[in-house]
């Protein structure tokens, strides 16, 4: 098996077993079946869950309201307490962990987001095992990713990974509730993430994490548009990330687009949200998707949100599905005065132009 960079997410209920401690058994199980991956010459990233739990425990359980200013508390204390856990954990194995606390705003910004790249590329260039969470203890709503699922897909594209590994209570997606269904199956394979499937994914039950399926199948969509193999599985399975590593059936896996995007289209996919969306006619939506080409102003019908120029905004098609991710070159102003104009005609519209185009297709990932 040749040598392969690995991203391995652990949700708050793998990492607790249920209960409401962290389990230390469990987690070293963990650790050393990673240990086993960086020996055998891999790249392992490790995107942790825990920090509250962590928190709770350490401070005995106390009875508090679920206020945001409580959250970020608990979460300050206990992401001493993980990190310390999973630093001695490595130590047994003789290795060196480098903790990375992220927000999406450290994605969203081009800069940043290359100096998050560069630090992280650096820790495994010296064989350092990250160990990523999301800042929780500053994080406010409009900066957080919201959840570990889409932060290990998002590590998984700055990390160049092969392969994300998303662990959980849950053995894989199921055709339908196993909990209440004795006639659900699993399902093995994915190759099409579409909306009947998406409905087939529920929220999470533990009461311990912020993540259910629903975000599994987002960070599984948004890693293998990158050209990363995503795996849902339970982290219940012995040897479980090894037998993954080796290509072994279990769980749900999702194969990755055999043309993922690249460079500053991985960025468009992982960092930013999208500010607005304008509205494509039907002959724009398949120049876009068939095509490859730039969206023209000539094809947009409608243009709604609040968006600068150089933010990254939704193109959706006449069906109201979107089509793709992209920057604009103009503000949501100045689109809504350039629906349905010849690119000609820009700066005879505006009294100035940033180019013909509306969104470059060098600046664009189609969805």
């Amino acid at each position: 098996m040749e040598n392969r960079t690995i991203v391995v997410k652990l949700g708050t209920s793998v990492l607790t077993g249920g209960s409401s401690r962290l389990n230390r058994a469990h987690m070293v199980e963990l650790v050393r079946q990673c240990a086993a991956l960086h020996r055998d010459g891999h790249q392992v990233v490790v995107v942790t869950s825990g920090a509250i739990a962590a928190g709770r425990e350490h401070l005995g359980h106390p009875a508090l309201a679920p206020t945001l200013p409580n959250k970020q508390m608990l979460a300050a204390v206990g992401q001493t307490q993980i990190i310390r856990v999973w630093q001695d954990l490595f130590n047994l194995y003789g290795l060196h962990i480098g903790q990375m606390l992220l927000t999406r705003a450290d994605l969203e910004d081009r800069e940043r987001y290359l100096n998050a790249r560069d630090t992280l590329r650096a820790l495994l260039d010296n064989r350092i095992i990250p160990v990523i969470n999301e800042n929780d203890a500053v994080a406010i709503a409009e900066i957080k990713v919201g959840d570990n699922d889409n932060l290990s897909a998002r590590a998984a594209i700055l990390a160049d990974a092969d392969l994300l590994i998303l662990l959980t209570d849950q053995k894989g997606l199921f055709t339908a509730d196993p909990r209440t269904n004795p006639d659900a199956q699993l399902i093995e394979e994915v190759q099409t993430i579409d909306d009947t499937l998406r409905k087939l994914a529920g929220d999470s039950v533990s009461g311990l994490g912020t993540g259910g399926m629903a975000t599994k199948l987002q960070a599984a969509d948004v890693a293998r548009r990158a050209g990363i193999n995503v795996v849902i599985a339970t982290g219940q399975v012995p040897e479980v990330i090894g037998r993954l590593a080796k290509g072994e059936r279990i769980g749900t896996r999702f194969p990755a687009i055999a043309s993922p995007v690249e460079g500053r289209k991985s960025w468009i996919l992982a960092g930013p949200s999208s500010h607005g969306e304008v509205h494509v006619d039907a002959g724009a939506a398949r120049a876009v998707q068939e095509k490859g080409s730039s969206l023209l102003p000539k094809g947009i019908v409608r243009v709604s949100g609040d968006f600068a120029r150089g933010d990254v905004i939704r193109i959706m098609g006449p069906d109201g599905q979107i089509l793709a991710r992209g920057i604009s070159r103009y503000s949501h102003d100045e689109l809504a005065r350039l629906c349905g104009v010849h690119s000609d005609h820009i700066e005879q519209v505006l009294g100035y132009g940033y180019g013909s185009v509306a969104i470059h297709r060098d600046d664009m990932v189609v969805l």
